[in-house]
């Protein structure tokens, strides 16, 4: 099937399971491909290391019927207090479905479940996954306010433009720093909960002290 006959398919979305294992090795390689394409590095993993993931509920797959679609993985940072969706892939045939977006829906979900108190990040070069991690939530931020665990910054060395972080102190890259902290949901919520308290009270002292409910507090006194 080529890209043109792609036109109103269904492809399936789901957190990979052991049955996904055989699709490992074209995981990798799409993804090294991807890589080379957009001239950026990609921190590179072994097929031990992605067969873990899957092993471990941390990844998530997309198969058109049982081809290959799309993939992104999820790992924690220090001490889990933050985790970042990573390795998202769309084999070049599939684009144009918004498949990118399902595949980091359902990782944000995932990892929203699994670590609900955690902060999810993650660095990328892309406009369309900017846009994508702003829907969810998520702000720019600067590097100092991602982990600090050194693995996760180890993994960068395979990047073209590793020397770049090097040379700036890890202070700045290429890549966009975006953060999403779920306290500030949680700060959203209570105050959107204050605000309609206030208004409810608002609303009860205004029908209170209006004049038609004076009048007839007044009636029924004269009664």
């Amino acid at each position: 099937m080529n890209k043109k006959n792609t036109e109103d398919i269904e492809i399936s979305v789901m957190v990979a399971e052991v049955s996904h294992l055989p699709y490992v090795q074209t995981i990798l390689t799409t993804i090294e491909e991807a890589a080379k394409i957009r001239g950026t590095g990609i921190a590179k993993r072994t097929p031990e290391y992605i067969e873990q993931k899957i092993k471990e509920s941390k990844a998530i797959i997309a198969l058109y019927e049982n081809e290959f679609a799309g993939f992104c993985y999820i790992e924690t940072w220090g001490n889990k207090k933050f985790v970042a969706n990573s390795g998202l892939i769309v084999v070049d045939k599939f684009r144009g479905h918004g498949l990118a977006k399902k595949i980091k829906h359902k990782a944000f979900q995932l990892s929203r479940e699994r670590y609900p108190d955690a902060k999810i990040f993650g660095l990328t070069t892309g406009l369309a996954v900017m846009k994508i991690n702003s829907e969810l939530g998520y702000k720019p931020v600067t590097f100092s306010e991602l982990t600090n665990d050194e693995a996760f910054w180890k993994g960068c060395q395979s990047c073209v433009n590793y020397d770049i972080l090097q040379r700036t102190g890890r202070k700045h890259c290429l890549c966009t720093g975006m953060l999403y902290n779920p306290a500030w949901q949680e700060n959203t919520e209570n105050r959107t909960t204050k605000k309609n308290k206030m208004w409810k009270l608002i609303q009860i002292m205004g029908e209170w002290i209006s004049p038609k409910t004076l009048l007839h507090k007044q009636q029924k006194e004269k009664v």
